[in-house]
């Protein structure tokens, strides 16, 4: 980003979202003995993380196979984020951070929220199923 005079603004933005969505991908591979039956263990603990530079924003895409049951409450919470605007997002943030409750994966629950507030966009995602049980969930985040 230093080769390309990209702003210090639009680096740091950049780099933090970079630095969440990695966190997300490492806390959120699932795996359990119900999955590890349906696909390759190989495939469950695999993950995507792409970045690239279109015109004048960044994009950063990740993907993550997901239990179906899990991607249904990630999509309510997403659909739930994309609907606020930036001082609602703030809100909610304040308001998941001082309920307190860590996930059993020892997340807050912030990640997707925290994105969504410094890309300063709309989440895009998307579920491809794979199996009965499984789905490939893809997460596209522009930064500008």
């Amino acid at each position: 980003m230093d080769y390309m005079d990209e702003s210090p603004k639009l680096k740091k933005k950049v780099f933090n979202v970079l630095v969440e969505c990695l966190q997300n991908l490492y806390h959120h591979i699932d795996s359990n003995e119900e999955q590890d039956r349906n696909i390759m263990r190989i495939e469950v603990k695999s993950a995507l993380f792409m970045i690239a530079k279109n015109d004048d924003h960044f994009v950063i895409r990740t993907g993550n196979y997901i239990d179906k049951e899990s991607a249904v409450d990630l999509e309510k919470r997403l659909d739930t984020i994309n609907g606020m605007d930036k001082e609602e997002l703030k809100k909610y943030y304040q308001e998941v951070l001082s309920n307190g409750t860590l996930s059993e994966k020892g997340t807050a629950g912030l990640g997707m929220i925290d994105i969504a507030r410094k890309s300063g966009n709309k989440l895009e995602y998307q579920f491809l199923p794979i199996n009965d049980v499984n789905s490939f969930f893809c997460l596209n985040i522009k930064i500008d």
